[in-house]
């Protein structure tokens, strides 16, 4: 089914080589280890480095720094991030009965160029010194998150794009991901641990920008595949329980050590699992027949960690993210049910997986919840631990009205970058080169795939002869 326009023998090799050579010329030049990853600099000063922080890591052995070493607090959550991102991401998407290779090998592709690339651009902006840019086992969860918002896009335009479509997107989205995320962490000191903004809405709206440019009004032809089969849906629901179980630890992974990683992963455990009940409820009441709706539980279910992001290292209660759990996943699956329609009819915004419902409208009320919580809960509630949270309110920089003020700023700035990044990265991938399939071989594996089993011109005619002779041989 290959056409000379999807053939990808030249084009997708040649792309491939080229970025991964830029790649390792420009870690080459600018990138080296940081001072927890590098032999002689960690071990310089290894008797006195960290020595009053995280006492008892190190009892029973003769040096105990080895053990402070950053690697051992912040790797279990690079674990669990990682497996998000290649299992959980990838998994989910392969609920499409024709597309499962792509789904996972796609978002393999580009996760593995876009954490490289994310590793340099945030580098550039958070992480330069004196011309080089240190990584550690920090920037490899940095590089994740990055590399989450480039798969939850890839999730609109699932199905109707080219690898090489997917590659040139990632290479703008992660530019534009790691300017948005210094505008708001850096520049504005917002607070947005688990990236409902800088991550769930900056990727989703980036996304459905995307889609939206690209398109298809002939996209019926191939509206046949864009479903599920059983065993399908089976897969997808794999990719949800990993990343169910895991969303604890992605939105804690980089927060401060100590109360704020605790009160983060115990907040957004509570949220999940409130908006688990909440989406059941939900999609068995919007069915006619009270049947529940796999799409619903795949995806709605996972909406409670997008919206318990930006507020989880805060003081929001367990009963806060409870309810914020809860009401994530009555937006959800009515988005799904009811809002994903009038978006393809009306807007014309053909959001495959529906990541609006999922990462978007989540992401939007994880927003709004954190400037509400940094705004209303009084810095005494915090104590001692405001400059973990807070850092610019515990100098006397800021009140926490302003630093709410700050945090819904964040939001229409993300909104804006996003958008208007999405629009121009559309028409970029709408050049005709980059091989995207016709509209009548969308959601198909074959074009793009050497799909094992698959059916020969003649291979229905040598069926019917050889069961014609088998039944001869058997009378």
């Amino acid at each position: 089914m290959t056409d000379s326009s999807t053939n990808m023998r030249l084009k997708l090799p040649v792309a491939c080589f080229i970025l991964e050579i830029i790649l390792i010329i420009l870690f080459g030049v600018l990138v080296e280890y940081d001072n927890d990853t590098d032999a002689k600099k960690f071990n310089i000063n290894k008797n006195h480095s960290k020595s009053d922080v995280h006492d008892g890591h190190g009892a029973g052995t003769s040096d105990n720094t080895d053990y402070q070493n950053d690697f051992y607090y912040r790797y279990p959550s690079f674990q669990d991030v990682h497996v998000m991102i290649f299992i959980g991401f990838g998994f989910l998407m392969t609920f499409l009965q024709r597309y499962g290779f792509s789904s996972v090998g796609f978002n393999f592709l580009i996760a593995a160029f876009s954490l490289q690339w994310a590793t340099l651009m945030q580098g550039f902006f958070h992480g330069l010194h004196d011309g080089k840019i240190a990584i550690g086992v920090e920037s490899m969860i940095n590089a994740d998150f990055c590399t989450g918002a480039v798969l939850i896009s890839f999730g609109a335009v699932l199905g109707k794009t080219s690898p090489l479509q997917l590659l040139i997107m990632a290479v703008f989205e992660v530019t534009l991901f790691a300017i948005n995320e210094f505008i708001l962490l850096t520049l504005l000191g917002t607070r947005d641990a688990g990236g409902s903004m800088t991550i769930h809405t900056f990727g989703a709206y980036f996304g459905l920008m995307v889609t939206r440019i690209l398109y298809r009004p002939n996209l019926d032809k191939s509206k046949h595949k864009n479903s599920s089969v059983y065993h399908s849906d089976l897969f997808a629901m794999i990719g949800t329980i990993y990343l169910w179980m895991f969303w604890p630890s992605f939105n804690s992974a980089i927060t401060e050590h100590g109360d704020p990683q605790h009160r983060t992963a115990m907040n957004t455990y509570y949220s999940l699992a409130a908006c688990t009940l909440s989406t059941y409820a939900m999609s068995a009441l919007t069915a006619h027949d009270g049947k529940l709706d796999m799409v619903h539980i795949q995806n709605a279910a996972l909406a409670g960690g997008v919206a318990a992001g930006t507020a989880g290292e805060m003081m929001l209660t367990p009963f806060g993210s409870m309810i914020v759990g809860f009401l994530a996943g009555i937006i959800s699956v009515l988005g799904f049910k009811y809002l994903s329609p009038i978006l393809e009819e009306k807007l014309k915004i053909q959001d495959t997986c529906g990541i609006h419902n999922l990462h978007g409208m989540p992401g939007i009320l994880g927003a709004i919840v954190g400037a509400i919580t940094a705004a209303v809960v009084p810095k005494e509630v915090y104590g001692n631990g405001l400059e973990k949270v807070f850092p610019d309110v515990a100098k006397g920089d800021r009140d926490t009205s302003f630093q709410g003020g700050m945090q819904a700023i964040s939001l229409a700035i993300t909104l804006g970058i996003a958008i208007f990044g999405g629009l121009i990265v559309g028409l970029i991938l709408k050049l005709p080169v980059l091989g995207a399939p016709r509209d009548n071989a969308c959601y198909e594996d074959s074009i793009y795939w050497e799909v094992p089993g698959e059916e020969h011109p003649n291979q229905e005619e040598l069926t019917a002869v050889r069961t014609e002779e088998t039944e001869k041989i058997n009378s």
